[in-house]
């Protein structure tokens, strides 16, 4: 699990924040969607919406897709986590690793099996649902194709509605790592980034994070 991005060199930022004196009430919309308190006065604390709102349109469009594939999503929140972790590691996105581990962490997903992630489908400790998710990943990242033996395993487990909204998911997570590594987004002032050796830069271990809107207090810092 080499913590180093060598080959994925941070990309200086080419699309900065929204300045102030640009928050219309549409980029205020932008900053307010997922009902962070005091957004709309004071801008979102995410880095992500506040590049986003330098185009309100395609933020609101691309903010509602997110929230369905999320929040609204009908495939099982355990196999949507492995899919976006283990997009985050094939596109080394320490922006989209850095939360979703405290998201997966969350659903009970212990630190061993997120590290696993970073192995991948063949890791050894995968049931046979969890290594077809992984291995269906890998498949499209590789291939832009799903090998019938890996859809049969998750048609077996998934109904087709869950199945439509689990590639979607894996297509939005790369979709949008592409967007943060182009536009140079950074993670927030103040974060202590998790590597994808499952430490911080400070060298604590990863805490639980809420999704927007899971529960009281989920805009503040890890749990």
């Amino acid at each position: 699990m080499d913590r180093s991005d060598a080959a994925h060199p941070e990309t200086p930022i080419r699309v900065p924040p929204l300045p102030r004196d640009q928050w219309t009430d549409a980029a205020r919309e932008v900053f307010a969607f997922w009902g962070e308190p005091g957004a709309w006065e004071n801008g979102s604390r995410t880095s992500s919406q506040m590049v986003l709102a330098n185009h309100p349109p395609l933020a609101m469009a691309f903010n509602h897709f997110g929230k369905h594939v999320l929040i609204d999503n009908t495939a099982p929140a355990w196999a949507r986590e492995l899919v976006t972790l283990r997009v985050a590691w094939h596109m080394k996105s320490q922006y989209e690793w850095h939360y979703h581990v405290g998201y997966a962490l969350n659903l009970g997903m212990t630190l061993e099996q997120v590290a696993a992630i970073v192995v991948g489908p063949d890791a050894g400790s995968w049931s046979e649902l969890d290594a077809a998710v992984l291995r269906c990943v890998d498949e499209l990242w590789t291939h832009s194709r799903v090998q019938d033996a890996t859809w049969a395993v998750l048609a077996h487990h998934f109904d087709t509605q869950q199945l439509m909204d689990l590639i979607f998911a894996l297509g939005q997570y790369v979709m949008l790592g592409w967007a943060l590594a182009a536009f140079g987004v950074q993670l927030e002032e103040g974060v202590d980034p998790i590597g994808f050796d499952l430490k911080t830069r400070a060298g604590l271990a990863p805490g639980r994070r809420l999704k927007p809107g899971e529960g009281e207090g989920w805009a503040e810092k890890p749990l």
